[in-house]
């Protein structure tokens, strides 16, 4: 199966996995994939609050 995701190693404190894991569960969705929606929700409050941001020009407006 083909997709656009990156991949890469993210290491977590034991505790902080464990309750993403218990959150994940609760919202019927894998570990990878909470934490992929906990990361684009932050990005939606900080380009509110900050600006888009345009990862090829490295700023946001």
């Amino acid at each position: 199966m083909a997709t656009d995701k990156r991949v890469f190693t993210l290491r977590l404190r034991e505790k902080n996995f464990e309750k993403i894991k218990v959150i994940a569960d609760k919202n019927k969705r894998s570990i990878a994939m909470q934490i992929e929606y906990l990361i684009e929700q932050h990005i939606e409050e900080f380009e509110k609050e900050q600006g888009v941001i345009y990862p090829d020009k490295h700023n946001y407006v």
